[in-house]
């Protein structure tokens, strides 16, 4: 049985009374490292400042936002590790229909009123469940995917009340060591004796994964039938018909979604987004002025958001609502280098709208003095920048972001939309050169870094990928070699736990820009026989027997 002893508490609840009561009740139970936040945002504040074992939640939060859309926030921005229990505390009696509902559920809930003794149990309960996964859960923090299957494999037996939550582990591994038929073989084989919701939509994922787009809205079509609020589904397959070209079913589909869930921002952006490139300008000015406004309460607002409602006002010849969008930047994000330039690229669509091609210039020149910022737009917004450019004479500026783009590619759908873009605009030869530009410059940057390499000088091998990686944070195949250059030089020099974590650091961010990248398990399996050659092992945790 896992010991209560020492455990850290954060409790997320907005009313006084409830607060004091949890305190009096923790620490009647033996639990007097308990701090609390009134709010969502107050909790992800002190989430980003140090780590707890546990967290109460309370369901209803207000301000828009709720317990399970805090809980998707902190896993998907990863403000809480694995190992950190989520537990939510609610008087909604339908609450179980809600979370069976939800990809990422909480490791427990429990239903009000509640006492002493109901808490401890509970507590007890989710603990020992950690208990039996926190050595995965420390594997895979450590970097070690390939040793945390192994160990899922052999804990099953151990805990077989586990079974299914093991074998769902082991699948989601697989998935991101690019092990996409293993992990495919797993959730069918769960699927076989439980129909579970999470099963079926990880298949479904699987499958879109391997871009066979129409077995996944089949298998989508069917989950969302039989549980209208599996709204995890509805967003996949939203993006199954964006693959098949359907743009206009796709919006239908995150339309429904919203309806029953209107708090989550991206579900609305991406209706709103969906909206825009239908030529539905009123219905994305209205979904992204819900946007911004719900994400003054949030800690994830982004001032992309405010573009796109521009964009939207100005479809529509409503220029001084434009004025007023930009003015609300401004003044609620300006301090933000992504909102300056935000804000530079929304009067420049103001101005060209208005005809007023020097002032359009003027803010376009603004936007490339915040450059520095461009990086963290989206694909999205950097093509309108480009468009703008050429639009108002300024090719030179507008070849630098289609370079930016092209450089930091993910994908081929990013490619061949950028092509779009400039054939618009009858740049097509244009377009050949910066790609070949683009080409020739990673493979020279990557053949530096393997040539400094085999020539034993892996100190500059890792000078030289970095240097790349800085350059190009959205490059798989860039992060991927940086990534090896790192491990190459553990492998050679010695262990060094700070390269180790770059490395790591790396791999993950190559896998989410591209989680069907070929060269994923190949890189996981060097990664654990380095841990295994130099006996790293997270504390406390034994290697398992040969």
């Amino acid at each position: 049985m896992a010991s209560l002893a020492g455990i850290s508490v954060l409790v997320i609840e907005s009313q006084p009374n409830m607060r004091a009561q949890l305190r009096t009740m923790l620490t009647s139970i033996g639990l007097e490292q308990v701090q609390f936040a009134a709010s969502a945002g107050m909790a992800v504040r002190r989430l980003r400042e140090r780590r707890y074992n546990l967290l109460l939640c309370e369901y209803h939060l207000g301000e828009g936002q709720d317990g399970q859309h805090l809980l998707e926030d902190l896993r998907n921005h990863e403000i809480i590790p694995l190992d950190t229990l989520f537990i939510m505390i609610t008087g909604e009696r339908n609450y179980e229909r809600v979370v069976s509902a939800a990809e990422l559920a909480p490791n427990d809930y429990i239903l009000k009123p509640l006492t002493a003794e109901t808490l401890r149990t509970r507590l007890q309960r989710a603990f020992d469940k950690r208990e039996a996964f926190l050595p995965a859960w420390k594997l895979i923090e450590m970097g070690d995917s390939v040793e945390a299957v192994a160990y899922c494999e052999q804990a099953q037996d151990e805990y077989p009340q586990y079974l299914i939550d093991f074998l769902r582990l082991q699948a989601e591994l697989h998935a991101a060591m690019g092990h996409v038929e293993q992990a495919e073989t797993l959730y069918r084989l769960i699927l076989e004796s439980r129909t579970t919701p999470w099963a079926r939509l990880g298949l479904a994922r699987m499958l879109y994964t391997r871009k066979r787009y129409d077995e996944a809205e089949e298998f989508l079509t069917d989950l969302i039938a039989e549980n209208d609020l599996y709204l995890d589904a509805y967003d996949l397959l939203a993006r199954c018909r964006e693959e098949n070209g359907r743009t206009g079913e796709a919006r239908d589909v995150v339309e429904a979604a919203a309806k029953r869930s209107p708090h989550r921002l991206n579900r609305l952006r991406h209706l709103g987004e969906l909206a825009l490139t239908l030529g539905d300008a009123a219905t994305a000015e209205s979904t992204m002025a819900e946007v911004v406004r719900k994400g003054k309460y949030s800690d994830f607002r982004d001032p992309e958001d405010h573009v796109r409602l521009v964009q939207a006002q100005l479809e529509q010849g409503k220029t001084e609502s434009a004025e007023a969008t930009i003015a609300d930047l401004d003044k609620t994000m300006g301090e933000i280098p992504k909102a300056r330039l935000c804000k530079a690229l929304s009067s420049a669509l103001l101005h060209a709208r208005s005809g007023d091609v020097p002032r359009a210039q003027e803010a376009l020149l603004e936007a490339a003095r915040n450059s520095a910022a461009a990086g963290r737009l989206s694909v999205g917004l950097k093509q309108e920048l480009v468009k703008a450019c050429f639009d108002n004479q300024l090719g030179d500026q507008g070849t630098e972001v289609v370079m930016d783009i092209l450089r930091n590619a993910a994908d081929e759908q990013t490619v061949e939309s950028t092509r779009a873009v400039l054939r618009s605009r009858g740049l097509e030869e244009l377009s050949r050169q910066i790609e070949q530009r683009i080409q020739a410059e990673v493979k020279g940057l990557i053949s530096t870094g393997a040539e400094k390499a085999r020539a034993g000088d892996y100190d500059g091998a890792v000078a030289e990928m970095m240097n790349a990686a800085r350059k190009m944070p959205g490059n798989p195949h860039v992060l991927f070699n940086a990534a090896l250059a790192l491990l190459r030089h553990i492998e050679h020099r010695g262990w060094n736990e700070r390269f180790a974590a770059q490395a790591r650091g790396l791999i993950e961010r190559a896998r989410r820009l591209a989680p069907a990248y070929p060269k994923l398990s190949a890189i996981s399996e060097f990664m654990h026989s380095l841990l295994q050659r130099y006996g790293i092992r997270p504390q406390g945790i034994p290697r398992r027997p040969a």
